[in-house]
């Protein structure tokens, strides 16, 4: 009862033991895809690994008819999105402006040069006039409590289109990529090698729910964030997976099926450049890495890439699943959108996870 009213209304719930728990963060039982409907999406802390599941299972879905067989699914005709970007974005705009009218509704793509966000008008109220106009928020922010805000201010869902503390839907892509290469992800040993953050902070809180063990390696100074690795290896811990933390990228990358790595200067970091180039030396993924990873390794990375993080022969070899990655961008906002805004529930059969 309490794991359907946590599903059902995406606040949070106490739960009386570990058992408990345990049974929902790493919950292995059917859902439905209503229990997703009016959800948030800010972090996938908030999710069970078979909620993920079906975010997949929907992209999955999506792509199969409209890519493969052509279809037109008119899913959110009538329906519109409030896209807000104080970040620059290619994929994040591109994919969600994309699959949103490509599902029949309208995407209303807004800067802080088009609305007053929290300089003529407050954030409050800038969320209860959105909540009017629109079905739907995504937001690319600088502060993750600006989601937070929106989410709380307003009457409509909320999509977190990136902050400093994570960002969900780059990792939904990744995991579909992931599954569409090895045909599950249940046992996947996945290698962060790079910054400590929120692409990083995304899979902490996600891997161990899909069965899949995390191995990291940033440079001293530049680990996660405190407070996401200790609920990261409590999570692990209960989800019986593996998550360990290194300064050596070599011993990260031991074993592993996927390395990946993500800019070392993000956005608003620039000024940090040089000390950071000094700090990430020796971190670049090239095939020397690959030769402590397992046979089969491919490579991930998020875009924008900068040849100081992986080298071209890397980057463009066969195991780079990078461009595939991006495309998935597009895939996996549209079935977070239709789980979010619709009943839907996937025709095809659902994927091995």
């Amino acid at each position: 009862m309490l794991f359907a009213l946590r599903n059902l209304l995406g606040r949070s719930v106490s739960l009386s033991n570990k058992c408990s728990v345990r049974s929902f963060r790493c919950a292995q039982v059917v859902l439905s895809a209503a229990t997703l409907k009016g959800r948030h999406l800010l972090t996938l802390k908030d999710f069970t690994g078979e909620e993920i599941k079906q975010f997949l299972w929907t992209a999955a879905d999506l792509k199969m008819r409209i890519k493969q067989k052509g279809e037109f699914i008119p899913l959110l005709q009538g329906k519109s999105i409030a896209m807000i970007f104080e970040k620059r974005s290619t994929r994040t705009r591109i994919s969600t402006e994309t699959g949103f009218a490509l599902l029949g509704g309208h995407p209303c793509f807004l800067t802080t040069q088009d609305i007053h966000l929290g300089v003529n008008e407050s954030r409050k109220d800038t969320a209860r006039v959105l909540s009017g106009m629109t079905d739907l928020i995504l937001a690319r922010v600088y502060k993750h409590s600006d989601l937070v805000q929106l989410a709380e201010d307003g009457s409509i869902p909320v999509i977190n289109g990136l902050s400093e503390l994570y960002h969900p839907i780059q990792i939904l892509a990744d995991y579909l990529t992931l599954q569409e290469h090895f045909g599950k992800l249940k046992d996947l040993t996945v290698s962060w090698i790079g910054d400590g953050n929120n692409v990083l902070h995304s899979f902490m809180m996600s891997a161990p729910k899909l069965g899949m063990h995390l191995q990291v390696a940033t440079p001293k100074g530049f680990e996660p964030d405190t407070n996401v690795t200790k609920i990261a290896k409590s999570l692990a811990e209960e989800c019986g997976t593996k998550m360990m933390f290194t300064s050596d990228p070599l011993e990260a990358a031991s074993g592993s099926n996927v390395l990946v790595t993500d800019t070392w200067i993000s956005m608003g970091q620039e000024e940090e450049k040089a000390e950071r180039l000094r700090a990430f030396h020796g971190y670049q993924v090239t095939m020397k890495t690959g030769k402590s990873a397992a046979p089969n390794w491919t490579f991930l990375h998020c875009l924008p890439r900068k040849p100081e993080e992986v080298d071209d022969e890397v980057f463009y070899s066969p195991r780079s699943l990078v461009f595939q990655e991006a495309e998935n961008r597009k895939w996996t906002i549209m079935g977070a959108m239709v789980n979010i805004l619709t009943d839907y529930s996937p025709l095809s059969n659902k994927p091995e996870f």
